[in-house]
């Protein structure tokens, strides 16, 4: 039961050239960094990437985008990665983009054994009628086109076919877990981790505080151990190493007091 690893670079040690990842993360939260950097020095290429978006320039997945690892992403937000819309508009990889609440389903659905489903979402446009871009040509054109996909009617409105979606490995981040592999995530971090860890066929997490087993209370556990295979604890540095997506700040206004004081 104890599924606990020494290292990040001992639970990616197998993952070879080809497979295909499902990785957590929404944006820059829960984004499993220290997995991803692991699996950068360990070399694997030609990887399939399930996620809701690919990093950033830099971070996250990217660092394996900008290294020519990645061969084709399923997700729903290219964002402001502009290494991955060059290499998406220049051919050099195939991007299949879905709607994002219908991407979080195809991942549930497959972790949990669910083959395909209908939704509403797409009918009526390329995501159900086929003929969007996953590959484009040097020269500009579309080499690859996605399929035209079934639609029914239920009670008087169109739904579109979707698959359930399950991948060979699955790359996640949680704020706390146990050696059981019972995972606890933080916020955001929440929205795609979940998902993308029941979708693999062999599930990794990088906790940020690793527990004994039955310190978590089991009405707080947002994903069951049965869904994990390996557990990388994170030293106190690679926790905090947390990037900002967007740095807001505001101008903080000065008032001055003034004193009336009487006179005689």
């Amino acid at each position: 039961m104890d599924k606990v690893v020494r290292s990040a670079e001992e639970a990616v040690a197998d993952i070879g050239d080809g497979v295909c990842l499902a990785v957590g993360g929404f944006g820059l939260s829960g984004v499993p960094d220290t997995l991803i950097q692991a699996l950068f020095l360990q070399g694997a290429s030609r990887l399939g990437v399930v996620s809701n978006n690919c990093g950033v320039d830099g971070g996250g997945l990217g660092i394996l985008l900008a290294a020519g690892r990645i061969a084709r992403v399923t997700g729903s937000y290219v964002g402001e990665n502009k290494e991955f819309a060059r290499q998406y508009l220049a051919g050099e990889l195939e991007l299949e983009l879905i709607p994002q609440g219908t991407l979080a389903e195809r991942l549930r659905a497959g972790g949990c054994g669910i083959p395909a489903f209908f939704t509403p979402a797409g009918v009526g446009t390329p995501v159900a009628e086929g003929g969007m871009a996953w590959r484009y040509a040097p020269d500009g054109s579309v080499a690859v086109a996605s399929p035209p996909k079934e639609v029914r009617e239920f009670n008087g409105r169109g739904h579109v076919l979707e698959h359930g979606i399950t991948t060979d490995f699955a790359l996640v981040r949680a704020a706390r877990g146990d050696r059981h592999g019972n995972l606890v995530f933080a916020k955001a971090a929440r929205n795609f981790n979940p998902l993308a860890a029941m979708a693999g066929r062999i599930t990794i997490a990088e906790v940020e505080e690793l527990v004994e087993p039955g310190v978590l209370d089991p009405d707080a556990v947002h994903l069951p151990g049965a869904f994990v295979q390996r557990v990388v604890a994170l030293t106190p540095d690679q926790a905090a190493d947390k990037q900002i997506e967007k740095r807001t700040v505001r101008t903080v206004r000065t008032v001055r007091t003034v004193r009336m004081v009487p006179t005689a």
